[in-house]
Formats: structure tokens, C-alpha cells, sequence
């Protein structure tokens, strides 16, 4: 089965040709995430972007995210998002959604977790997920955040 990333300039070396995924995302080193921070003022952000939201003073440099971090806030997507959201084709299946605390920036993400694992607080570790099926059948991967396992850190 051929499998991409969703938005590849989303991720340092995101590049999906020849990378194999599996039920807990990429086999092996996942990608990782790619913000920018501010030479001005320090502030980093996610997605990359070119202008700084807190200073008119800094350029904005590429900047990778950490792997890991914590649940900052959560709730349930218990209904199928506007577009350009995809229904899978085996139907709409709610799912968590929140911020998590990569300590330099929150960032919203799909949340990888049972409803009995989930709170505010919760270690996790970035991962990717199915997002929905192109047309010639290739599955289309994003990026989501799961519990982080004993030893992970």
C-alpha cells in the first residue's frame, strides 16, 4: 500500500517516498515537526510562517519541534469537521483533538488516545494517523499525538 504524508511542509524531512508506516505511525524515527522561531524576539510557532505575530524586528528561521510533550487541553470532535476535511471511507468516527505543550509552542493536534487515558497533563509523543484515502487508493497520513510509553522520554 502506497502511503503519503497530508502536507509534507509540515515536517523536517517529511519526504514520504519510500518510508513505511505502521499502526503507531512511521516505522523507525518519525518525522518531525516543523515550526519556525524569531530571531528578534524568540517566538516560536506552528506552522512555519514568515512574519513574527509578537515583533516587526525578527526573521523567521527554521525551527524543529520536540517529539514529545504534554496534553495542555482536550475535547472530542463528536461531528465530521467542515471542509477541506475528508470522511473516511468507512465513515465519520469521532475523535480527540486539543493542544499539547511542546514547551516553546502549543500545538493543535488529533489526539491518539482512549477516552479512559485521556487528561489534561498526559505525556505524549508525536505520531502519525490515517487522515482518508485518495482516489487512487494511497493512504493519507497526518500527524497526531499518542500516549508516550515507559522510557520514550
Amino acid at each position: 500500500m502506497t502511503t503519503r504524508l497530508i502536507d509534507e511542509s509540515l515536517f523536517e524531512n517529511g519526504e514520504s517516498e519510500n518510508r513505511k508506516f505502521d499502526t503507531e505511525g512511521f516505522e523507525g524515527d518519525p518525522p518531525r515537526l516543523a515550526g519556525a522561531r524569531c530571531s528578534g524576539c524568540g517566538t516560536v510557532v506552528f506552522p512555519r510562517q514568515d512574519s513574527c505575530p509578537r515583533c516587526p524586528n525578527g526573521a523567521m528561521s527554521g525551527h524543529v519541534l520536540p517529539v514529545s510533550g504534554h496534553v495542555w487541553s482536550w475535547t472530542l470532535q463528536a461531528f465530521p469537521p467542515k471542509p477541506p476535511y475528508r470522511t473516511p471511507a468507512e465513515g465519520y468516527r469521532p475523535y480527540h483533538v486539543g493542544y499539547v505543550d511542546l514547551g516553546e509552542v502549543l500545538v493543535e493536534a488529533r489526539l491518539a488516545v482512549p477516552r479512559a487515558e485521556i487528561r489534561i497533563g498526559l505525556p505524549v509523543r508525536l505520531t502519525t494517523v490515517p487522515a482518508y484515502r485518495d482516489e487512487d487508493g494511497t493512504e493519507v497520513v497526518t500527524f497526531a499525538f499518542r500516549p508516550e510509553r515507559d522510557g520514550e522520554r
